[in-house]
């Protein structure tokens, strides 16, 4: 309640502006005018004098019941803070050995966060003796990066913390995403390799046809034959 009150006093209403002239806006127009004759207009239209930039020269002010425009300040500020993207930071675990099939596993979670706008910290925790291991460990989560390119940037190179080492991704700005080398290559193979089968798939049939028609004719040639 008390935000709600310090926000309603923010802005100056009627007798308790203080310029001597505003600049008076109302439905797409405006016009400077002394302040007594702004006040006049808007007790004939009903209505409440609102000083809406008080460091403008002249303040600017709008005619419109006070009620209503905190009405429309409130769901503006709401839509506004509606459309504001919460980025997490969601966090992936790994041992300095871990294995391919619980990193592929890893690997689409982190795909997934980075998706959703969230970044990722992944990190390497070491146990007892396994520090010895911190290069493979840093080795790891370089891979982990190089294999998250498409879906985001490298925010902190992998950095030793205690028994922890992390590396930091944020997401890449929808479309903006860069397909790397090793997949657009692989894509182009396989769309040769579709390519290919299509073709000979054709071939086989125009095969298939031609001995097919062949064999008809050799058929009726046979008829014939008997025929006579």
């Amino acid at each position: 309640m008390r935000n709600d009150k310090k926000k309603e006093n923010q802005y100056r209403v009627n007798e308790q502006i203080r310029a001597r002239e505003v600049r008076v806006v109302s439905d797409g127009e405006s016009s400077v005018m002394p302040l007594r004759q702004a006040l006049d207009l808007a007790r004939q239209e009903g209505v409440d004098l609102v000083e809406i930039s008080p460091n403008a020269q002249p303040p600017v002010c709008r005619l419109i019941d006070y009620s209503k425009f905190l009405y429309q300040q409130k769901k503006r500020q709401k839509e506004m803070k509606a459309k504001q993207v919460k980025v997490e930071v969601k966090e992936i675990r790994f041992g300095p050995q871990t294995g391919e099939n619980d990193y592929n596993f890893k690997l689409k979670h982190a795909k997934e966060f980075l998706e959703e706008g969230n970044k990722v910290r992944a990190f390497v925790f070491f146990r007892g003796r396994s520090i010895l291991f911190k290069e493979q460990g840093e080795v790891l989560l370089l891979r982990f990066a190089n294999d998250l390119e498409e879906y985001g940037k490298v925010e902190q190179l992998p950095a030793l913390e205690g028994k922890k080492m992390a590396i930091i991704m944020s997401p890449k700005k929808a479309g903006v995403a860069k397909k790397s080398q090793q997949k657009m290559d692989r894509e182009k193979r396989e769309a040769e390799a579709k390519e290919t089968a299509r073709q000979q798939k054709e071939a086989s049939a125009v095969e298939n046809g031609l001995l097919a028609n062949a064999k008809i004719s050799s058929d009726a040639l046979e008829r014939l034959k008997e025929q006579e």
